[in-house]
């Protein structure tokens, strides 16, 4: 979280409310964004006859945040609690409608998706970790979980607030440690299964990428579910992706499967950027000593191989699962793991890729 958007939360918990208690200790905020110096979000009323009273809240919440450091701007808007887990009259999952053009949010420069063979390498927690960094080295990311069976982003980022849509249409994405993201699994409890055929998966697919107001983006990471799917396919052939990254522990079994993903991307025409293997090295935290659980150096053969750059080796490390399943990336910190995602980031960058 930013010191603009905490300071913002400060700022509102000052505004009591009529019958006790104030926006924040209520739950009624949703949806605050900072992009630069400007800061959005959505006041959510219980009812809408109560929101019909309460443009003179919405007008003092914008003031008190526009007293805050380096604000510029404040937009807030009112909504109400909807019958519906989703944002009302909202349907997500439909088949995918006919569009004119690629799949290309306006404001994003880059999308670049994050893939493997098999389910279990850990590309999910590299591509939260991943982005974190790069919005610490000040590019502005934005992440979209497309693993529509198996959404895990939510949990690693601490999200427990459903997205606001202001027309039923547009969608509000959530923010969390400097980073934009939208996830089917912000939509539904976290223990619903997703029970979908694939034109239903490409239908979100698509409205995730074009009904998400992602604002101006450098770079728009796609966690992409495991395999050679309709989410891939759907992906790379109707939408503007500017590369993939494939992530695999070094063992035989993973790197089978990567390779079908490098051949999915390769059939799809989507240049691979780099692998990075992942759960690389263990080293026990008792005696020092280094043991290679899953293999050891099996991306960096077939990257070598391949003529495609190893962008990272990334060991197994108990602070980034306990990072993730707190809602908190071992990236946001200091330590190694923080430092090995900072590198990742900054050899990204500096080679022209985000």
């Amino acid at each position: 979280m930013s010191e603009i958007e905490t300071e913002a939360k400060v700022a509102l918990a000052r505004l009591a409310l009529p019958d006790g208690g104030d926006l924040i200790s209520r739950d009624m905020i949703r949806a605050l964004r900072v992009d630069g110096t400007t800061v959005r979000f959505v006041i959510e009323a219980p009812s809408a006859e109560i929101a019909a009273q309460m443009e003179p809240l919405r007008r003092a919440a914008e003031a008190a945040v526009r007293q805050v450091p380096g604000v510029e701007a404040v937009s807030a808007a009112l909504t109400a609690h909807g019958p519906a887990a989703a944002p009302p009259k909202l349907k997500i999952g439909g088949h995918p409608t006919p569009q004119a053009g690629a799949m290309k949010p306006p404001g994003v420069k880059t999308i670049l998706a994050i893939g493997s063979g098999k389910g279990g390498v850990g590309k999910s927690t590299v591509s939260s970790n991943l982005a974190v960094a790069l919005a610490r080295a000040g590019k502005t990311v934005g992440l979209l979980d497309a693993d529509i069976h198996g959404p895990s982003q939510p949990r690693m980022f601490g999200l427990t607030e459903r997205p606001a849509s202001p027309d039923g249409k547009t969608i509000l994405p959530l923010t969390a440690h400097g980073v934009t993201l939208m996830s089917l699994g912000v939509m539904l409890a976290e223990d619903k299964a997703v029970v979908w055929r694939g034109p239903m998966q490409m239908g979100a697919l698509q409205q995730m990428l074009m009904q998400v107001d992602w604002g101006a983006l450098d770079v728009l990471l796609v966690d992409l579910p495991p395999g050679t799917g309709d989410v891939q396919l759907s992906l790379c052939q109707k939408s503007e992706v500017a590369g993939a990254i494939v992530v695999s522990t070094p063992q035989d079994v993973a790197l089978l499967d990567a390779r079908k993903a490098l051949d999915a991307f390769a059939t799809l025409n989507t240049p691979v950027l780099g692998l990075i293997e992942n759960m690389a090295v263990f080293t026990c935290p008792h005696c020092g000593k280094d043991s290679h659980i899953f293999g050891q150096g099996g991306v960096a053969a077939e990257a070598d191989k391949l003529g495609l750059p190893l962008l990272a080796q990334l060991p197994i490390d108990l602070d980034t699962r306990l990072g993730g399943d707190g809602g908190v990336p071992v990236a946001t910190g200091q330590g190694a793991m923080a430092e090995a995602y900072a590198r990742l980031a900054d050899r990204l960058i500096k080679g022209g890729i985000v």
